[in-house]
């Protein structure tokens, strides 16, 4: 699997919140949040019609058949939660402050045993706590990884928020998928954290609905930290929650900027490693 390297430019930190405007005036009025959290009922997915695949970064999320419990927003399934609001903010974020040139205006879906994943550097995956895998997908996602494909964990709750069980049913799943892998706690050292932004802290990330500090771990080839970082897992946090309401004008404007930011380093992690 190849990808492209493509050029990008640095900015000064603060035209991100002009940015952030841009996409806070060109996002659609959004329905109210469910307050029926107690409901666990399974709905229609939501309506996809991926792209096709043109040489153009589309930001890629993973959807896969979510566990009991999992239901819990508005009845839809657990990958779909902020979908597809969050990523259309962050690549209008990522088309302001770089030459990537994404696509803004579509946003593909995937299964890990789908063959076009191969087409697409990053992948995004959440809510896997609910995460069910086949062990097609599990082969797959071993292979893609390998392959050097980077993917991103996020909203990813700690056990007892939602009926959450946890770390362990995404440890499990990675234990089919990666038997030798060890995932690693991350600070700010790591190059992740400078590849567009320069990011210091990692304590700018209070959630809504997530007690406690977030925490930031990876996954390395040969679990070494020196190596290419191929999985970051955002625990006990939600990026994609500010990217999904900074239209909605829910979070302040500076811990919107700083998930913004880490996005869009992860991206460009994703594409030159």
């Amino acid at each position: 699997m190849t990808f492209k390297r493509t050029a990008h430019r640095r900015r000064p930190a603060a035209l991100v919140v002009a940015a952030l405007v841009l996409a806070a005036l060109g996002t659609v009025a959004l329905a109210q949040r469910d307050r029926g959290f107690g409901r666990f009922r399974a709905m229609a997915l939501p309506k996809v019609k991926n792209t096709p695949y043109d040489g153009r970064f589309t930001f890629v999320r993973i959807n896969y058949d979510t566990a009991p419990g999992g239901y819990w927003y508005r009845g839809q399934p657990a990958w779909s939660h902020g979908y597809p609001v969050a990523e259309e903010n962050l690549m209008k974020i990522m088309n302001e402050v770089s030459f990537l040139g994404a696509n803004d205006a579509k946003f593909n879906t995937l299964t890990l045993d789908d063959p076009e994943l191969f087409k697409y550097p990053v992948a995004y995956l959440i809510e896997v706590s609910w995460w069910k895998m086949t062990d097609t997908e599990a082969a797959a996602l071993r292979a893609y990884l390998q392959k050097g494909g980077f993917v991103i964990v996020d909203d990813f709750k700690r056990e007892g928020d939602f009926g959450s069980a946890g770390w362990e049913p995404f440890a499990e799943n990675m234990r089919r998928v990666m038997p030798e892998g060890r995932f690693l706690e991350m600070d700010t050292s790591h190059p992740i954290f400078h590849s567009f932004f320069e990011i210091h802290t990692l304590s700018n990330f209070p959630q809504a609905y997530n007690a406690g500090a977030p925490v930031f771990r990876g996954l390395f080839e040969d679990n070494d930290p020196t190596k290419r970082l191929q999985m970051i897992v955002n625990y006990n946090t939600d990026i994609s929650q500010y990217w999904e309401w900074s239209g909605r004008g829910l979070r302040p404007f500076d811990e919107t900027n700083e998930a913004y930011k880490l996005g869009v380093n992860y991206i460009i992690y994703g594409l030159l490693h």
